[in-house]
């Protein structure tokens, strides 16, 4: 599998007590919708920063689109369009004005695509970014972003702070893209939902920690919540991850399992060791996102 974007053990620490990455490790298929979950805080920026060379790792290897971070970054961004977290664009100049400055830097703008962005975003070239609202500064943005025709397409929590409509006039924009001209997107959120209809890879970070990367189908589909009767007290061999598990108050032997990478087959592994699977109940996203956080961060207990 070709891969658009590489990290392999990247790690980096702001010093002290601060922030760290902590060994990432990611890998972004070729022509796939890349969806970068986690909380604010988690280190989806601090990541996208080092593979667009705007940091450097203190160990590690990054690669974009087959080519070394921060060695070949000349070649690489050419190629990639960028969409950060804070606009960097000039407040004092026109949307004209601000096409035409960024424009001058990428040989491959395509200005007939712009001027039709132009006109499918209701952008008005005439009008200072100064006066714009977040959400016309934020089509903007995308609208530089795509008009360099860029292979690979990074947006970093684009639609944080945007009203429905413009939402979904922004993803509409990328999903249109992607399907003429089959360009990888890496589009970071914590916005669940939002990426659930978009994406077919997802990754999801926390503590500077990449938790887990799959195809989408595989998160929403093979996480699972088990109410389990009579279960093991220490489970051996389980063909599963066990994320959680906890006591049903008030139902003497049942237990509540939250498992991952959950198929139907499984339920043999419980008759095995004289269990039995009384449900088997689906987690929508936003459920099995809060639950492999859950399960990825330390347990504490009251010291007595």
């Amino acid at each position: 599998m070709n891969s658009a974007i590489e990290l392999e053990g990247v790690g980096w620490s702001a010093g002290g007590k601060g922030f760290q990455l902590r060994d990432v490790s990611l890998r972004v298929p070729m022509g796939s919708i890349y969806g970068f979950l986690g909380p604010n805080g988690s280190g989806k920026t601090t990541t996208i920063r080092m593979f667009m060379g705007m940091m450097k790792p203190d160990r590690g290897r990054i690669s974009v689109l087959g080519r070394t971070v921060p060695k070949e970054m000349k070649q690489i961004l050419g190629r990639v369009g960028y969409v950060p977290e804070r606009p960097h664009v000039y407040p004092s100049l026109t949307v004209r004005e601000q096409i035409k400055v960024h424009s001058a830097h990428y040989d491959l703008w395509d200005q007939g695509w712009c001027n039709e962005l132009v006109s499918r975003l209701h952008l008005d070239p005439s009008r200072k970014i100064s006066r714009m609202s977040k959400g016309e500064t934020g089509k903007l943005l995308l609208l530089l972003a795509l008009s360099q025709r860029p292979e690979l397409l990074v947006l970093d929590e684009p639609t944080d702070g945007l009203d429905p409509v413009v939402r979904r006039d922004v993803l509409t924009a990328v999903l249109d893209y992607v399907s003429e001209k089959n360009a990888t997107v890496f589009i970071s959120s914590h916005l669940v939902h939002e990426l659930e209809r978009i994406c077919d890879w997802v990754g999801v970070m926390d503590g500077g920690r990449l938790v887990a990367e799959l195809p989408m189908q595989s998160f929403k589909n093979g996480i699972k919540r088990l109410r389990v009767a009579n279960a093991p007290e220490v489970p051996i061999e389980i063909p599963f991850t066990l994320l959680s598990r906890a006591r049903d108050n008030g139902r003497g032997s049942i237990e509540t399992w939250i498992v991952r990478d959950w198929e139907p087959p499984m339920r043999y592994y419980f008759d095995g060791v004289g269990a039995t699977v009384r449900d088997v109940i689906d987690l929508d996203l936003e459920e099995g996102f809060v639950e492999l956080l859950r399960s990825s961060r330390p347990q504490h207990t009251n010291g007595g």
